[in-house]
């Protein structure tokens, strides 16, 4: 079975109620129910995990890597100053997929910069709750190898 965490940066366990404008009206909670459900049906084991810390947060990469498992990431505000998550992923050596909410790129200057993304697989933005569904797809596909056959995707 193919395991992947995904791992949830500052402040996104506000969504829901944090700047829906933006994030939409989605909690956590309803992403995670939602990666579970995805996951049970590519038979993927998925470990999901939020936390405000940045030190947490490269434990939580590092402890994935050890289990020589993928990570799908939302690194929030960390994405665009954490040198020690950029170290921890590649230092690891693990597999991972960035993904964001909001399009970062539509957005404030200074979150069109991802410190992350050059150690990263890929990134996908802009897709609210969904994003975190293309990237479980995605990085499922990378784990299992481009020789396999494409996933089929839905978004339900």
């Amino acid at each position: 079975m193919t395991a992947i965490h995904c791992l949830n940066g500052p402040n996104l366990n506000l969504l829901g109620t944090r700047e829906p404008g933006i994030y939409g009206a989605a909690t956590l909670a309803d992403i995670e129910h939602d990666l579970h459900e995805r996951a049970v049906r590519l038979d993927i084991a998925l470990t999901f995990r939020q936390t405000n810390h940045e030190g947490e947060l490269v434990s939580f990469v590092q402890e994935a890597g050890r289990a020589g498992a993928g990570v799908l990431i939302n690194a929030a505000a960390y994405t665009h100053t954490s040198i020690a998550l950029r170290d921890a992923i590649a230092g690891t050596g693990v597999t991972a997929v960035e993904i964001h909410l909001s399009n970062v790129h539509a957005r404030e200057a200074f979150r069109h910069v991802s410190l992350i993304a050059p150690v990263c697989a890929g990134v996908i933005a802009g897709f609210g709750p969904y994003s975190y569904l293309a990237g479980l797809d995605a990085l499922a596909h990378l784990l299992r190898g481009r020789s396999s056959p494409p996933l089929k995707i839905s978004a339900s």
